[in-house]
């Protein structure tokens, strides 16, 4: 019987040396061809194709429109990429070392492409996918000026090439230079230099340690390590990049502690400026789109401004907290909205955030969530996590939302969305974003430099600039032209006008016409000069109609009103028609400059990116080559019953508060308190402020321009004035002369004048109130005058 055939035996496996060995030289052999066709590849193919370096060595980068004060502080910046190229040499040791130290420690010591670098990254790819990158800082270069930013081996291959082509023509502080200014670093910001600003709000050569490691750590992703956005993260980066700043001997293992102990003051989206004059930035902003179009936005355009950094502060603080003392006299209308509070403490944070992100804050304004409420203290979470106590006389304000039988959607509780704000002390207390608007300007009335511009509580909420777009009745603040216009017919300050009831018929406007005072009464006959300071209407009514309402239209013009928006009717004399804040001070610039029209102008020059000038404002001056429209008579005439109103009328309180004589001006009040304005100025300066709602409707049965406006104008003056000498009293010009106890022209002069208007006028079943001044308080008053004056 056959036996089966005998299988051959396996050969003796080779040792496991040996088996290693084959395998190694298989992957060189395999790595040499890899490289060699890689390097044929890039000789042969992308070599040839390889971008010209003009770009870097002709660097242009997008530079935003920047607009600044005249005393040089930004105010504003346009432009896709928020970009300002500083030279290597001045950019601080500490700025690069934090660069290096985490982007390339090796950058001056390799030819562009770090080998050590690309080895590590190789292995880590191997053992996941292309997901770690080895680029120096030339190949970063390469790749932001020229390449996509996607993980493929052939960009890898062009920017390695560039990056060798880049060392051969550029050193290394050049490129170093060209990194640190062209990379992104979050919020539009593009270069160190950018940012610091944007985040830190100070020049990069200003920087400490720990805002240098920040920064540092912004270029591998933007969005994730931004303190803006997420702070944790971003501090988290930063504690690794001080460690390998340590490691490398960059930092002293002293500063190392300093500066991970430091508390970095991160500025928020929104309030990047030192000053807040948004409404400025924007009206320039449109000036410069209307010249150079999209070329605005990126040739490094910069703009030098009239405004000035005090009188810009002092504004928009006068405007603030006027508006927020009107809310707080008017109550408390409830939180802005609610939301759900989890019970998961993640869930919770997360709704938080979540709900005071579409909350943002108003400057010192902020959001805040309620944890807690009861009739003794509420508790309150802001978006930075910290925790806010309002108790004790704070909870006044609120006490009806707090009360058990509050309507719902104005109770405080917990899930409620409130504002806080933080006293100098510490202390918080609730506040609400106002409904009612207000405006401010302020200009030098010799030039019609505007010094401040406030046009609105917050220009983040409503952009809407009430200085410049809002059409609003003026109100008495309009009198004094009207009886300007009276002094040029022939009347005086010491003309004696009735004030007593009047009744206009219907040829008018279509219907009986009763105007009245603002408080009712009827003081018989008095000067012009006391009627304008007690702001009489009846005596206004009185004589526009004396001297004609189509004179009076026309003569309005010689201020830079416009005549179509002021009917020629009666109401006129008690501002009914439109005017703007921004007319009002050029107006009113007439009576401070003694005559003289001028232009209120906003842009001194626009400088390029080269530093050549390419317009600059030339503007007219009163007294040399602007135009009179105004007899210097009458001009000085109408300043001294303009300083009354001020002395002894509705704005004593100006002369209460600031303690000076050079003060003069005008309250107004519109019928229902619709608007209020108060409009003043020293020989110096103009300023006018206004208060009203943007859907416009009755501030308060007792609210007058006297109340609102004039304590904005008070609060601004009283920071401008501080250490400026008073002006002295000014000298009656040639052709003016003091009759009848006080100044008339002088061909006025002799019963030439008007002496009187409608004291024959009907006054049925009435007399004068016993308030009204006798024949002893006129004399006085023409005494006063004399030696306010020095008249003989």
């Amino acid at each position: 019987m056959a036996t089966a055939q005998q299988k051959p035996a396996k050969p003796a496996r080779r040792p496991l040396w040996i088996r290693a060995s084959y395998w190694a030289l298989g992957l060189m052999a395999a790595g040499v061809v890899t490289v060699a066709l890689l390097l044929g590849y890039a000789l042969l193919v992308a070599a040839p194709n390889l971008p010209s370096l003009d770009t870097l060595t002709d660097y242009r980068p997008k530079i935003p429109l920047r607009i600044y004060t005249a005393d040089n502080v930004l105010i504003g910046e346009f432009g896709e990429e928020r970009r300002n190229f500083v030279p290597i040499a001045e950019i601080p040791d500490v700025m690069k070392k934090a660069v290096l130290a985490i982007e390339d420690d090796r950058f001056y010591e390799h030819g562009g492409v770090d080998f050590i670098g690309v080895l590590r990254a190789g292995l880590a790819n191997l053992r996941g996918g292309l997901s770690q990158g080895a680029s120096t800082i030339t190949m970063q270069v390469a790749r932001n000026f020229f390449l996509s930013s996607e993980k493929t081996y052939t960009r890898k291959i062009y920017e390695m090439m560039l990056a060798y082509k880049i060392e051969a023509n550029l050193s290394k502080d050049q490129i170093l230079e060209l990194y640190m200014n062209q990379i992104y670093l979050g919020q539009r910001a593009y270069g160190f230099s950018s940012a610091a600003r944007v985040y830190f709000g100070k020049s990069i050569k200003d920087v400490t340690v720990a805002e240098a490691a920040m920064l540092a750590g912004l270029p591998k992703a933007p969005s994730a390590y931004n303190p803006v956005v997420n702070r944790k993260r971003a501090k988290v980066r930063q504690e690794y990049i001080l460690q390998r700043m340590r490691d490398l001997g960059y930092i002293t293992p002293q500063q190392y502690d300093e500066a991970v102990h430091e508390e970095l003051k991160v500025r928020n989206e929104g309030n990047e400026f030192s000053t807040h004059a948004e409404y400025v930035a924007e009206i320039v902003r449109q000036l410069m789109y209307a010249q150079y179009r999209e070329e605005t936005y990126t040739r490094g355009l910069t703009v030098y401004t009239t405004l000035t950094k005090a009188d810009q502060d002092a504004a928009y603080e006068a405007v603030r907290t006027g508006i927020m003392n009107y809310e707080r006299k008017h109550g408390y209308r409830g939180p802005e909205a609610f939301i759900d509070l989890p019970s998961d403490p993640a869930e919770r944070e997360q709704a938080i955030d979540d709900a005071l992100v579409e909350h943002p804050a108003s400057d010192d304004m902020r959001s805040a969530v309620v944890t807690a409420a009861s009739s003794k203290q509420v508790r309150a979470v802001l978006l930075s996590g910290e925790e806010v106590v309002i108790e004790g006389q704070a909870l006044r304000y609120i006490a009806p939302s707090l009360a058990a039988n509050a309507q719902p959607k104005v109770k405080i509780r917990p899930g409620a969305i409130i504002r806080v704000v933080q006293n100098e002390k510490g202390a918080w207390s609730v506040a609400q974003l106002p409904e009612v608007a207000a405006a401010f300007i302020s200009l030098n009335p010799e030039d019609g430099e505007i010094r401040a511009m406030v046009g609105g509580f917050d220009f983040n909420r409503n952009k809407f600039n009430h200085v410049t777009q809002a059409w609003r009745q003026p109100g008495s603040s309009f009198k004094p032209f009207i009886y300007t216009a009276a002094l040029e017919k022939g009347f005086s300050p010491a003309t004696v006008i009735n004030d007593a009831p009047l009744s206009i018929g219907p040829d008018t406007g279509g219907q009986v016409w009763e105007p009245k005072n603002y408080d009712g009464r009827f003081e018989g006959p008095m000067t012009m000069r006391r009627a304008l300071a007690k702001s009489k209407n009846l005596v206004s009514v009185r004589i526009l109609r004396a001297i004609g309402t189509q004179y009076a239209q026309e003569f309005i013009t010689r201020f830079g009103f416009d005549a179509d928006k002021h009917a020629a009717y009666l109401p006129m004399a008690l501002g009914s028609g439109s005017v703007t804040p921004l007319q009002m001070a050029g107006a009113y610039s007439v009576f401070a400059n003694g005559g003289y029209r001028i232009n209120p102008y906003l842009i001194q020059r626009v400088v390029d990116a080269r530093g050549n000038v390419l317009s600059e404002t030339k503007p007219q001056r009163a007294g040399e080559d602007a135009v009179r429209v105004l007899d210097a008579r009458t001009a000085f005439i109408a300043d001294s019953m303009l300083r009354d109103v001020v002395r002894t009328g509705t704005a004593y309180s100006a002369k209460q508060r600031l303690g000076r004589n050079d003060l003069a001006g005008k309250t107004g009040t519109t019928n229902d308190a619709v608007d209020a304005w108060f409009a003043g100025y020293t020989p110096k300066l103009v300023a006018v402020a206004w208060m009203g709602y943007d859907q416009p409707k009755s501030l308060g049965v007792r609210e007058t321009g006297g109340g609102l406006s004039l304590p904005i104008w008070i609060s601004y003056m009283s920071k401008m004035l501080k250490g400026v000498p008073e002006s002295p009293d000014r000298q009656p010009p040639e052709g003016v002369v003091m009759v009848a106890g006080d100044w008339t022209l002088e061909e006025n002069a002799g019963g030439a004048g008007v002496a009187s208007v409608g004291l024959g006028d009907p006054w049925p079943g009435k007399a004068p109130d016993p308030g009204a001044p006798s024949p002893a308080d006129l004399e006085q008053e023409k005494r006063r005058i004399l030696e306010m004056f020095g008249g003989g």
